[in-house]
């Protein structure tokens, strides 16, 4: 086995020694070559010997330009590793599950299928709750079949856990794929030339987990490089965004897939409950759905057409908040506390200062103010995004797609922020088509918002 042996920085020029860890017998001289010249004499024109030519140990001669230092070649190796330019935004793609429900039928069919009717009182307050959030229809995993397959899902006191996990491991791959192929077709290029995938969701709890599955549904190749992302709830999509952001350019030509897919219909469906009337809330607003984005630096260019590139991204969790927003998984599936006004209080109290942070070192608001910039924002709630417009100051149609997102879908949670960046990226390319307005502005954020309390915020340039 052979080792190189490294000369002490004190040496004027690297010579690389051979060495064996075993001894060997001397080696034997090299005979003479058939180009090699005759011995010179004293009647060659009065010219002084030749120096002979030094041969180091593995026949190699001393006089050839060694090669560079191990730490430089490491060097060279990781520059050439890493992409020129930043990440960028290549195709988005959207799905939903078949279940549709109007909003203003959904208080009738919930009391209805859980066989609730009697309890006029929740019923009333239901209604109400899905008059005022702002939604219009909403998609689910969960079916009129599935709640009479397992009559568990219902009643909170029964376990519903195993039954809860088999249905989102059958359905979420396969909707996470129906937004993957949408992505990537839109992106134009083979599914086999992913080099990395990127999977979040707060539904389900399997191993191997939705990743493994997803790629065999794609066809990616064996060797794509999988990371998976489990319950992050509202900042699912953002976070997997940020990872894809950072895989993209510590690896040149890396296009990374990002996709998050969660049905909370699944894991939280139950029967009204007397004792948490705060209920109606999540079975007011919450859908199901799943995003994906391919992301990847230094376009192909007209083959790829980048939306945005992903300048900087950042990640901030607000001390003394962890028990603010909390879901737990458990005998009778995922039960959470949304703290429905607190939060919009929270947001309001640090969402400029989280904001201010992540654009400092671009100095992007000094001069425009945050109406400079457009906004790709997870929704959560109308009072949330309230509290961004009356905090920034911003003006009536920034947060336009936001809005239009949860009143078609409903808050999805993790894949929510997707479907807003899938909407503003139609809308700007409408624009530059001459079919339709749009904002224009060059910078813009994607921020998410979730439990921790924690904020996602990604700065974005528009390429076109």
């Amino acid at each position: 086995m052979l080792s190189t042996s490294i000369p002490v920085r004190s040496y004027p020029q690297y010579h690389p020694v051979i060495m064996s860890q075993q001894a060997s017998p001397p080696a034997a001289p090299l005979p003479p070559g058939p180009e090699a010249a005759a011995p010179p004499t004293s009647s060659d024109h009065g010219s002084a010997p030749a120096p002979a030519t030094s041969v180091a140990v593995g026949g190699r001669p001393n006089d050839s330009a060694p090669p560079p230092p191990l730490i430089l070649q490491v060097d060279k190796l990781r520059r050439e590793q890493r992409a020129d330019g930043p990440a960028c935004v290549l195709a988005v793609g959207t799905a939903n599950p078949a279940n549709c429900i109007p909003q203003d039928e959904y208080a009738d069919w919930y009391f209805r299928v859980t066989k609730s009717d009697h309890l006029s009182h929740l019923k009333d307050i239901m209604k109400k709750t899905c008059e005022q959030v702002g939604v219009k229809k909403r998609y689910f995993q969960v079916t009129e079949d599935l709640l009479r397959a397992h009559p568990e899902l219902l009643d909170p006191a029964l376990p519903s856990i195993d039954a809860r996990l088999q249905a989102v491991a059958v359905a979420l791959p396969e909707l996470a794929a129906a937004a993957a192929t949408k992505a990537i077709a839109e992106w134009g290029r083979p599914a086999g030339d992913i080099t990395h995938l990127v999977v979040s969701t707060s539904s389900g709890a399997q191993m191997p987990g939705v990743d493994v599955r997803v790629a065999s549904l794609l066809g990616l190749s064996p060797t794509v490089r999988r990371t998976m992302i489990y319950f992050q709830a509202c900042t699912g999509g953002a976070a997997a965004l940020r990872v894809a952001k950072d895989a993209a350019e510590n690896n040149r030509g890396a296009r990374v897939l990002v996709v998050c897919a969660d049905a909370l219909s699944a894991m939280a469906f139950h029967a009204p409950d007397k004792a948490r009337p705060e209920g109606s809330l999540a079975h007011a607003v919450f859908g199901d759905g799943a995003g994906a984005v391919v992301v990847g630096a230094d376009p192909r260019q007209p083959a790829e057409r980048p939306a945005f590139e992903m300048v900087s991204a950042s990640q901030t969790t607000i001390p003394g908040t962890e028990r603010l927003v909390t879901g737990d998984l458990g005998a009778a599936g995922v039960g959470y506390s949304l703290a429905p006004l607190e939060v919009p209080v929270l947001v309001g109290e640090n969402i400029e200062r989280v904001l201010a942070a992540a654009v400092a070192p671009l100095g992007l608001v000094a001069s425009g103010g945050w109406n400079s910039l457009f906004w790709v924002v997870h929704p959560g709630s109308p009072l949330i995004m309230d509290s961004y417009e009356k905090v920034l100051r911003l003006e009536p149609g920034k947060l336009a797609a936001s809005r239009r997102v949860l009143s078609e879908y409903g808050n999805m949670i993790g894949p929510t922020v997707i479907f807003v960046l899938d909407e503003v990226v139609r809308r700007r390319r409408r624009r530059l088509d001459g079919e339709g307005e749009g904002e224009g502005c060059e910078w813009g954020l994607l921020v998410g918002l979730g439990p921790g309390f924690t904020a996602e915020v990604i700065v974005l340039r528009a390429c076109e």
